[in-house]
């Protein structure tokens, strides 16, 4: 016969393998669902030129933790888009990262392969419809230490101007927190940006 203590120990475990499989089988959605959303999305033709994003980083319980704005500049050359993106943070951080990233066609299907100075290897994904989804891992600088996450990156086109950025961030598996972001481009982000990147 079991104790409560007993009990309530194999219940915790139950609890953990339960919220564990339902994070790995969150994380396996079929792209097709996404193959007539319009405005389709490229990647290439969406952030050539000037973009301005607004951006906010939760923990796993939704909390606000930070807040950000990027100006973005992507520029295509030999098949490939570099994006050189600034970054500042409301607690004064300023931070830069450029993306080299190449579009390979392979059986009617494009797939993205990006690399930049913070990333571990390279990104990789594909587009379906209006929806990018792409995973890498990143370093991120959390309290003066360098720990390495993993990105589950997800953008929605809109409109011809306007982007979702919905990003899942995970350790060891486990979520730890959401990045969103909303990108402006063309005669959206031209009224409004650049933005201010000197103090917040």
């Amino acid at each position: 016969m079991f104790s409560t203590r007993d009990l309530v120990s194999k219940l915790k475990v139950f609890l953990i393998f339960i919220f564990i499989f339902s994070l790995s089988a969150c994380s396996k959605i079929d792209m097709k669902q996404f193959e007539n959303n319009t405005p389709k999305l490229d990647l290439f033709s969406f952030f050539e030129g000037e973009t301005i994003a607004y951006g906010i980083f939760e923990d796993r319980f939704g909390n606000l933790k930070r807040q950000f704005r990027v100006n973005i500049s992507g520029k295509i050359k030999n098949q490939t888009l570099s994006l050189d993106e600034d970054f500042l943070y409301d607690d004064g951080e300023q931070a830069n990262r450029v993306w080299t990233i190449k579009k390979i066609t392979d059986k009617n299907k494009v797939i993205y392969k990006g690399q930049a100075d913070d990333i571990e290897g390279k990104a990789s994904g594909s587009i379906s419809g209006n929806t990018l989804n792409w995973s890498y891992d990143i370093y991120l600088n959390i309290k003066g230490s360098n720990i390495k996450v993993h990105f589950n990156d997800w953008i929605y086109k809109q409109s011809e101007n306007l982007a979702i950025n919905r990003a899942y961030v995970s350790k060891f598996g486990i979520n730890i927190g959401s990045v969103t972001l909303v990108f402006l481009r063309g005669e959206t982000a031209a009224q409004i940006g650049p933005l201010n990147l000197k103090s917040w």
